[in-house]
């Protein structure tokens, strides 16, 4: 080491780089401004932060399932029913219940899960039009960054049910779609519920995207298509059984 090595934990300064003062000095005299809490290092911790607390919140939550779906779905419609219908249908399969904890179809998941006395999980959004959590969570957590919660959607489901959605549900949809192509999480399986809204997208997957080389006809497994609650359900309930025995596959 030469004289004019100065260590700040990890980080090696020479020369002119060398501050004046150390960092606890800095932190113990320092009464200036508060930009610094805006700094990228600062997010850092923030990020941490959040890892830290969803994983700690989330932990013990048990076998559980992420259901997506829009925002805008409002009672009496078909989607907002079938998202209800899949949020009892879970607990009563034995899983906890995972949304994004708005409204429309996330809110008719959680009220679902909820009056069947089950664990239902609202992963909220800091978003500049969205109020909250809504009602029927009772469990909650809010993020400020998309990425930390979807790593909770991720880790702590043993699949998803796609309800019709906007960009956010694609968003869920795809990025599954290629952690179980790639690999990076294996036995989980994805429903898409209502056929009329979903067929046009596989269709145009199969006859296009497929067809032009660009996925293997394979992956198209990688779904199941359906109307049926009961089906969506018992496919995610054998899905898990068989995973716990070490024998599900994903393309199954």
């Amino acid at each position: 080491m030469t004289s004019h090595d100065y260590h700040r934990g990890p980080v090696t300064l020479r020369g002119s780089r060398v501050p004046g003062s150390t960092t606890d000095q800095r932190l113990l005299d320092t009464r200036g401004s508060a930009d610094w809490v805006h700094s990228d290092p600062w997010r850092v911790l923030r990020i941490q932060a959040e890892f830290v607390e969803g994983f700690g919140t989330l932990a013990e939550l048990g076998p559980a399932v992420s259901v997506f779906g829009s925002a805008r779905a409002r009672p009496g419609e078909l989607a907002y029913e079938l998202a209800e219908e899949v949020g009892a249908g879970l607990v009563g399969a034995g899983f906890a219940v995972i949304t994004g904890g708005g409204p429309g179809a996330m809110e008719a998941a959680n009220k679902g899960a909820t009056a069947a006395d089950g664990t239902s999980v609202g992963l909220g959004i800091e978003l500049p039009f969205e109020a909250g959590l809504n009602e029927h969570v009772n469990l909650g957590i809010n993020f400020r960054y998309f990425f930390v919660r979807k790593t909770m959607f991720v880790k702590y489901a043993e699949g998803f049910v796609v309800l019709p959605g906007g960009l956010g549900t694609l968003d869920e949809l795809f990025e599954a779609l290629t952690l179980v192509q790639t690999g990076k999480i294996t036995n989980f399986p994805i429903v898409l519920l209502g056929t009329t809204f979903w067929a046009p997208l596989v269709d145009w997957l199969r006859d296009t995207v497929a067809a032009h080389g660009m996925v293997s006809p394979e992956d198209l497994d990688l779904v199941r298509v359906t109307d049926d609650v009961g089906e969506a359900v018992d496919w995610i309930a054998q899905a898990h059984a068989q995973r716990r025995g070490g024998v599900f596959s994903a393309r199954g």
